[in-house]
């Protein structure tokens, strides 16, 4: 049986929690959209749906506004530091929604994704896991 890796060890690349406390907002939400969309796509693998399928269902859980009202399961629950790290990208000032998005979800989503690359960075994975089952479930 092989040793479990960390991503860390797979490419060698390590971020200081200093590196990570000064990483721009919008490289944090830039990691945590592919993180959160790795845990949503997993999440739904397994329902009996062609990939199509599977792709329309993902973007209710990945969409500005679904990942806005995950934000709300969550946030009571959140430290200081991570409330710190969803505020610091929400009020980021270069934010210009997409055009089927309005710019308070969008602002939104961008925090909630910066705070899961915040966590996963920091290798916090129980805490993130944590969280993001708070976020799927119904």
């Amino acid at each position: 049986m092989g040793k479990n890796l960390d991503i860390t060890e797979l490419f060698g690349i390590e971020y200081s929690d200093n590196e990570i406390n000064e990483m721009s907002p919008i490289r944090l939400a830039y990691i945590g959209d592919a993180v959160y969309e790795l845990f949503v796509r997993y999440y739904i693998a397994k329902e009996p749906l062609k990939a199509y399928e599977l792709q329309k269902l993902s973007t209710k859980y990945v969409s500005a506004y679904a990942q806005r009202d995950a934000f709300e399961k969550i946030k009571e629950h959140l430290t200081e530091d991570e409330l710190y790290v969803f505020k610091r990208a929400r009020n980021h000032k270069s934010h210009k929604a997409p055009k089927n998005t309005d710019n308070s979800a969008y602002k939104v989503s961008t925090g909630f994704e910066a705070l899961i690359a915040y966590l996963f960075l920091k290798k916090e994975y129980t805490r993130l896991f944590d969280l993001v089952k708070l976020c799927l479930e119904d």
